[in-house]
């Protein structure tokens, strides 16, 4: 293995319970919801009527001329590197533009501006579509704006790998810099989904839970519910994440402060199906297993897990077995939540998002609780809180993991700092 040692230096975020790490993070130890019932003009011709809009607006953090030359995806990105940029103190340290990576992902890119702008060619013609569709709606625009926006000049990466595209970039970071190709990465996910077209389809594939109308009466808070024997489904969230990656050599030299080490990565694939998981999970277990390989982590040293964990019937069940098969007789010492169940799913964001919260759970040594957890599936025997609990001190390790269409898998293992 590469001898470089790879830690997290900063974070940033917008999410829908909070328009920063400190927002967010408060929200999720406290168990609250971002879901509610959505306002926009379109929403009741569809029959999921609930989603996690962002805390707070882009437009309120982006000067008002750039973020209209972004697609939503993008603003979430920017907002989102602009925070863990001023939290790891790089603003006038020296870093050479080669040296800086980016690495952001989202799992379908500048949806709303293709969308919008094939309603502008139809409605009025072709000469009215936008000259900026193509750089907006790209599916790098994101990590391209990131990167014109500090510089980087070593690599830019956008990887797109469904719900799995957020940690997928994560791991990509890691590699970057121990294969000594830039000494800094900033990494992450997007997602900007909440749109008719993309929650048609998922609803009409059975994706998203079908008790979420909105107009039944039932609280919207209460329909993500990870591991509940009442899980009917996920609920769409929006927003994004990006973390800085640094070597350690590089972040000691220039006194960074430190919250956590990136051990290991796992990047693996189902080849099962193009939307449902291995009933077994054994491609998510390889993932995790190559990641604490790689970390050369002991799996007794694994003190919690945020989970995919979407609220869905089998993929729930899945991610249970992959950790039973990993961590074995340890996996009763093991913390799991599914911070889902407070912001629904950001598709290519979630994976980027959950990252910043373990680090923050490693960092402060306490898990976010699972909320909705009313009634556990006898099929599921993890340690699952239902309110925030104490991690151990000591050299301990975190894992997040991430699944996605296509039968992608990816897992990150997190070490105390």
């Amino acid at each position: 293995m590469p001898s470089t040692r790879v830690v997290v230096t900063g974070l940033g975020a917008t999410s829908p319970v909070g328009g920063d790490v400190a927002s967010t993070w408060e929200a999720l130890l406290s168990g609250t919801s971002g879901i509610a019932r959505l306002d926009d003009e379109w929403i009741d011709q569809l029959p999921v009527r609930i989603g996690g809009r962002v805390a707070v607006e882009p437009s309120e953090v982006l000067e008002r001329v750039k973020a209209r030359r972004l697609d939503r995806s993008t603003q979430f990105a920017m907002v989102a590197a602009g925070q863990a940029w001023a939290d790891a103190g790089l603003e006038g340290s020296g870093l050479e533009p080669e040296r800086l990576g980016v690495a952001v992902a989202s799992g379908i890119g500048g949806v709303t501006t293709l969308l919008a702008n094939y309603d502008t060619l139809l409605e009025k013609g072709a000469r009215r579509v936008s000259p900026l569709a193509v750089p907006m709606l790209m599916p790098n625009a994101p990590a391209a704006n990131v990167s014109l926006a500090y510089g980087a000049r070593a690599a830019v990466h956008a990887p797109t790998s469904a719900c799995a595209s957020g940690n997928e970039a994560i791991a990509m970071a890691l590699d970057l810099i121990r294969l000594g190709r830039a000494d800094v990465v900033l990494a992450g996910g997007t997602e900007a989904a909440i749109h008719p077209l993309p929650m048609a389809a998922f609803a009409n594939m059975m994706a998203l839970s079908k008790t979420a109308s909105g107009d039944d009466g039932r609280d919207p808070t209460t329909v993500s519910r990870p591991w509940d024997s009442a899980r009917d489904g996920f609920v769409l969230g929006e927003g994004g994440a990006v973390l800085v990656l640094e070597s350690e050599e590089h972040a000691r030299a220039r006194g960074a402060r430190i919250y956590a080490e990136v051990r290991g990565a796992g990047i693996s694939n189902d080849a099962h199906d193009i939307a449902q998981p291995d009933p077994e999970g054994r491609g998510g277990t390889r993932a995790i297993q190559m990641a604490l390989r790689e970390g050369d982590v002991d799996p007794a040293t694994v003190v919690h897990v945020n989970a995919h964990a979407t609220s869905t019937p089998k993929g729930d069940i899945a991610e249970g077995l992959m950790l039973h098969a990993v961590l074995g007789e340890h996996v009763d010492r093991c913390v799991v939540t599914s911070t889902k169940s407070m912001t629904g799913h950001l598709l290519g964001g979630a994976g980027a998002l959950e990252a910043v919260a373990t680090v923050m759970a490693l960092h402060d040594r306490v898990s976010p609780p699972t909320i909705n957890l009313d009634d556990l599936d006898p099929e599921v025997d993890l340690d699952i809180p239902t309110s925030r609990r104490d991690l151990p001190e000591g050299d301990v390790v975190a894992l997040n993991n991430s699944f996605g269409f296509g039968g992608a898998n990816v897992a990150v293992a997190f070490g105390s700092a």
